[in-house]
């Protein structure tokens, strides 16, 4: 029976493939949209699922054989049967009308995670039950109550760095029986950008050319060189409680091995690796640095961005990094 059901799973999705290259009217919602996107009757499509033409063999069947024997009864039951899976198409067609796409964000990914989709819907002035969504080879189910908002999650594999679009996302529905399979095309004017893959275990950090020594790691022992404000993660030993006291708040002693230095991550250094491999590389410096909040410079050919530090030039260290062209073949 599973062998039978994928058969005529994928004998389906080929009729819908089909049918989608042979007909303008399930083509046209191809272009971009701008947000947010509404369903309306114009753009529902509607077909019956494998379940309703199985339904409908069997309502011609009964209907045969009570016409047959005369059998009013039967009769009645075919015609009650008839009527409640032809008014499922209509409520159906309810739950996608007037579904409204507001929004589309996702989150910090680099090439070889997840990223999260978060997509805002608005069900409008009523209850929509039994929706589906499809993006890029991942499915989820929701619902999208009345009068709210209703924000529905996916974990979209992110395979490459650089731009990414959704493409066409499809909303569809087979609510409330099964009977028929309801579904319209959503093609957001959107994209969003996949960091660079990062080196798992990179070395450290490159010395700085301008003091001819390396940049050593944070919390290693070395001469004293001041206070600073303590920091989540800092160890107690190195919290200076006398210092703390007076000020008011914590102070931890920093040593010459957590100062920072201007760091130079240059692109032409690492000419002994590929060309993906520098930038994995340079995109795991550049985390280690901003975990460190040390203070760099990415140098890549004739471009330099910094020397800078914080959230701000870490997305622009590594939106440079995503968006270097492939290396030729």
């Amino acid at each position: 029976m599973s062998v039978l059901g994928g058969l005529a799973s994928s004998l389906w999705l080929r009729i819908l493939a089909i049918a989608e290259r042979r007909l303008p009217a399930l083509t046209r919602l191809r272009q971009p949209e701008s947000l947010p996107i509404l369903l309306n009757r114009r753009r529902i499509y509607v077909l019956p699922s494998m379940f309703g033409i199985g339904m409908a063999t069997l309502l011609v069947i009964m209907q045969l054989g009570a016409l047959n024997y005369s059998n009013n009864p039967a009769l009645l039951l075919t015609c009650m049967l008839a009527a409640a899976t032809w008014m499922s198409l209509f409520a159906g067609f309810r739950t996608l009308s007037g579904l409204a796409l507001k929004g589309v964000t996702a989150s910090e990914c680099h090439a070889g995670g997840m990223m999260q989709l978060e997509f805002r819907f608005e069900g409008g002035e009523r209850m929509r039950s039994g929706l589906r969504l499809n993006c890029a080879d991942v499915s989820t189910a929701f619902c999208a109550p009345a009068h709210a908002e209703q924000r529905v999650l996916m974990a979209i594999p992110a395979q490459k760095r650089g731009w990414w679009r959704p493409g066409r996302i499809r909303a569809w529905t087979d609510y409330p029986l099964g009977m028929f399979v309801l579904w319209s095309w959503l093609n957001p004017d959107l994209a969003f950008l996949i960091y660079p893959q990062v080196e798992p275990s990179p070395p450290p950090l490159p010395g700085n050319p301008s003091h001819g020594q390396g940049v050593p790691a944070p919390g290693r022992e070395g001469d004293y060189a001041g206070l600073r404000d303590y920091r989540s993660g800092d160890p107690q030993r190195q919290v200076a409680w006398k210092a703390s006291a007076r000020h008011g708040s914590l102070l931890v002693r920093e040593t010459e091995g957590q100062v920072d230095e201007n760091l130079f991550l240059s692109w032409n250094a690492l000419a002994h690796l590929d060309h993906e491999h520098r930038i994995r590389r340079l995109a795991a410096w550049v985390l280690v640095a901003d975990a460190a909040q040390l203070t760099y410079t990415l140098e890549l050919g004739n471009a330099q961005i910094g020397p800078a530090s914080g959230t701000a030039h870490r997305h622009a260290c590594l939106r440079a990094l995503a968006l270097i062209p492939d290396a030729p073949e």
